[in-house]
């Protein structure tokens, strides 16, 4: 691949880099005020609104987009990444500013890519035209939801309607006001292959049956900005068949095709919060003394500096090269790095932001930096889009495949050699 970025990418960056300085930065002061006023619960705060007007007036809207649309910016992978890094650096702000905020691109791919002209006449153009939010609703409290196969929720067809039993939690977005779409997950066929029993369908919110139960917090954040995360229950939720995403029993490879791209976001952002992190402790530890000398030139510091940028640094090339590889060979084929990126790059992040709260002292732990904010949304990424051990298992069976398949021909033949076996017993006459 080419590393060096092409000639609209560069311009983009500069924009984008532009904005942040011009406008997300200093916002955020006003968007912590803004989120411990008396507004209604769960409303972004209003200086989101102003963020959303000025980034579309800059044309920097929808860049998550990989394909030509006349909504989107249209951009590849490799394209998107290093903007998506940018917004990392103020993750509360910058994607929702840009419209570029999960669940919602992962949910506006999957409609791009299967919804029927009604659903994206319904759905898709006003979450394109930043109108509405939508959640992703997958993760079930009573299973192992790191496997997707263990979904347990009921999509049963009557007549023509679908009919919803289940028991949902972390549905990202839901507790916004906004929120009006649920893409939801469960099983529709239970005597189907284990990977063909799923299906998605879409929820209107407002449907009779669906109850918004509580929203889960991350470290004791609600996330009210982004729309909280939500516990929800569906009693005998009925919707039209017509509301059935793709085809019956294609609900896993949806999960997996709509998770890939959304993953590797989430890398390209925990990026930019390292970087950010980083800035913070260089700052910090040349304008503070401790024992006779400024804290940079303490041995440690300097140390903890210096990790950080090899570690930033490799997490980056890998998410570029991951990147390059779903443009060009497809994401399914880049699903091994897909998983190996989303394993690096919040472990990286997690140990830059923790090195900088080091620094920082106790001032780290307060909410009078962006350290603990950042800490938490980058630790959730080891668990959210699938846990570490899940991708490490994906990474580990593919390096050992040929060892194991060569092994096991190895144990044939030796069963063979022997004269053990079904093969021998049976010319035995036995």
């Amino acid at each position: 691949m080419d590393f060096g970025f092409d000639a609209r990418t560069t311009e983009l960056q500069a924009r984008l880099q532009a904005f942040m300085d011009e406008c997300v930065y200093p916002a955020e002061a006003r968007s912590r005020e803004q989120d411990q006023s008396a507004r209604a619960r769960w409303e972004p705060p209003p200086v989101i609104e102003e963020l959303k007007h000025e980034a579309r007036a800059r044309g920097l809207w929808n860049l998550f987009l990989p394909r030509a649309h006349e909504h989107g910016a249209g951009l590849t992978n490799l394209q998107y990444a290093p903007l998506a890094e940018i917004t990392g650096r103020s993750v509360w702000l910058a994607p929702e500013a840009l419209n570029c905020s999960a669940p919602d691109t992962g949910n506006m791919e999957l409609l791009s890519l299967l919804g029927t002209d009604e659903q994206r006449r319904r759905w898709l153009e006003p979450l394109l035209d930043g109108r509405i939010r939508s959640a992703f609703s997958m993760t079930e409290p009573a299973v192992a939801s790191s496997d997707a196969a263990n979904i347990a929720t009921a999509i049963v067809r009557e007549g023509d309607e679908y009919v919803i039993n289940g028991h949902k939690w972390w549905s990202t977005g839901a507790m916004s006001p906004r929120c009006t779409l649920l893409i939801v997950m469960g099983v529709s066929d239970p005597q189907a292959q284990r990977h063909r029993r799923q299906s998605m369908i879409l929820v209107p919110k407002d449907t009779p049956g669906v109850e918004i139960r509580r929203s889960t917090s991350v470290f004791g954040y609600d996330d009210a900005a982004h729309g909280g995360h939500a516990e929800i229950i569906y009693r005998d939720v009925r919707v039209p068949v017509s509301n059935l995403l793709g085809e019956p029993g294609d609900g896993f490879r949806i999960a997996q095709e709509r998770l890939g791209p959304g993953r590797v976001h989430h890398c390209m952002r925990a990026i930019g919060m390292a970087e950010r992190a980083l800035e913070l402790m260089c700052r910090r530890t040349v304008s503070r003394d401790a024992f006779g000398r400024a804290l940079v030139e303490q041995g440690v510091i300097q140390e903890w500096i210096a990790e950080a940028r090899i570690r930033i640094e490799q997490a980056r090339l890998l998410t570029l090269k991951t990147a390059w590889l779903m443009d060009t060979v497809g994401n399914r084929a880049a699903g091994i790095e897909i998983s190996a990126i989303k394993v690096a790059a919040p472990a990286a992040a997690t140990w830059v932001i923790d090195r900088a709260i080091q620094a920082h002292g106790a001032a780290g732990l307060s909410a009078d930096t962006v350290l603990a904010e950042l800490y938490a949304a980058a630790r959730v990424l080891q668990i959210a889009d699938g846990p570490d051990e899940v991708h490490r298992m994906a990474i580990a069976r593919r390096e050992t495949r040929s060892y194991r398949e060569a092994a096991a021909s190895a144990s044939d033949d030796s069963v063979t050699a022997s004269g053990s076996g079904p093969a021998s017993l049976s010319s035995s006459g036995t």
